[in-house]
């Protein structure tokens, strides 16, 4: 009887292991499926942009060294605001 439940509960062993083989399959394959996702949004937004092809790499650059893109406006006191008024 004791071999019994062992083989039963060896036989559980070997379904549970089947069944996180295939969830990390699974796994796998959604991550490759979100990076191509991701890789498809980053293209669309690049190609969105009105920027020449030998531009791209400075722009990136520029974005990385953490400037920002576009016209830089300096941002306008808000009255609001009581750091610059408490002194």
């Amino acid at each position: 009887m004791a071999t019994s439940k062992s083989a039963k509960i060896q036989a559980e062993i070997e379904k549970v292991k089947a069944k996180i083989t295939e969830q990390q399959a699974r796994l796998k394959e959604l991550e490759q499926k979100k990076m191509e996702a991701e890789n498809t949004e980053i293209v669309d937004i690049v190609r969105g942009l009105s920027i020449s092809l030998d531009d791209l790499p400075a722009l990136l650059r520029t974005i990385q060294a953490g400037g920002g893109m576009g016209q830089s406006v300096p941002k306008a006191a808000d009255p609001n605001d009581k750091e610059d008024t408490e002194e």
